[in-house]
């Protein structure tokens, strides 16, 4: 197996891109180049590099927002500024953009293969392999690190509504068994014919804080709905709303999808107990009309 390292070289002199291919191309590194922030930002939508390695000093855009642009979207990236026209504030806004490096002008052979090497054995990064001719492997090798951080940060987004869910589903299940155990030992004894009444009566008591939780979850989750109705339904008269609307989308998705869990976690639950309640009413009817 060998690694396919991709370098992306932004700088309005062609003489630095083709001193980065020299250097770099015989070491295993494939480099790009790039005469400007906005050509470099295509192509890095359109491919991932493992490394970008940027002028300070260009037309438009500057080097220091195209790293902060790149890490915006990309935090996993390196980004090294080269540099011969540095000041503080442009170094400052730099490392808060999480700039891994600095290349000072002029550059040299050893100065481009050291920041390389260095870039690419920055913590977390995730090189992608490719199999050598021949070779059965037919996918890529994530870094064991990355996945575990990915594991990690699921767990994480996730311990919440585990946690919410045994919060609700635990009380319910018990409160299930606690009116089939009496419902049962109801039905066995002689208090039987007054039994519906009584477990009418029991029945509203307990259900009444469920069914304010019911109106208090759902309430405000049918009012967002409808008011996200009106604003979708007015955006879809406007072109550009439309468009908009539809980039947004599966963010909105996303958004809700917890929220569509958290109300099927309360609402089913109830729904269950309701049912089991009324075949047990049922029940001790018929069982006080056989009696009778």
């Amino acid at each position: 197996m060998s690694a396919l390292r991709k370098v992306l070289v932004v700088d309005d002199d062609a003489v630095v891109g083709k001193s980065f291919n020299r250097v770099l191309s015989s070491k295993g590194y494939v480099v790009t180049t790039a005469q400007n922030a906005h050509e470099a930002l295509k192509q890095i939508r359109e491919q991932e590099f493992d490394v970008v390695f940027t002028d300070i000093k260009m037309p438009g855009m500057d080097g220091v927002e195209l790293a902060e642009r790149v890490k915006s979207s990309r935090p996993w990236t390196p980004v090294v500024i080269i540099t011969g026209f540095g000041t503080s504030e442009n170094e400052s806004r730099a490392k808060a953009a999480g700039v891994s490096d600095f290349m000072r002008k002029p550059l040299s052979p050893e100065m481009i293969e050291a920041s390389a090497a260095k870039a690419m054995s920055a913590p977390g990064l995730s090189i992608v392999e490719t199999p050598e001719p021949g070779s059965s492997a037919a996918q890529p090798v994530v870094a064991i690190e990355e996945q575990h951080g990915f594991k990690r940060l699921a767990l994480a987004l996730a311990a919440p509504f585990i946690g919410l869910a045994y919060a609700v589903l635990l009380p319910l299940f018990g409160l299930a068994m606690l009116a089939w155990f009496g419902g049962k030992a109801l039905v066995q004894s002689q208090a039987a014919k007054h039994a519906p009444t009584y477990l009418k009566n029991v029945a509203l008591f307990f259900a009444a804080p469920f069914i304010g939780l019911v109106y208090a979850v759902s309430l405000p989750l049918v009012g967002f709905s409808m008011l996200a109705w009106s604003a979708g339904k007015a955006m879809m008269a406007n072109p550009k709303g439309r468009k908009l609307l539809t980039t947004l989308a599966p963010a909105g998705k996303l958004v809700a999808a917890p929220f569509i869990g958290l109300a099927y976690a309360v609402i089913m639950p109830l729904v269950g107990i309701a049912m089991l309640l009324g075949m047990g009413a049922q029940a001790l009817l018929a069982t006080n009309r056989t009696a009778e």
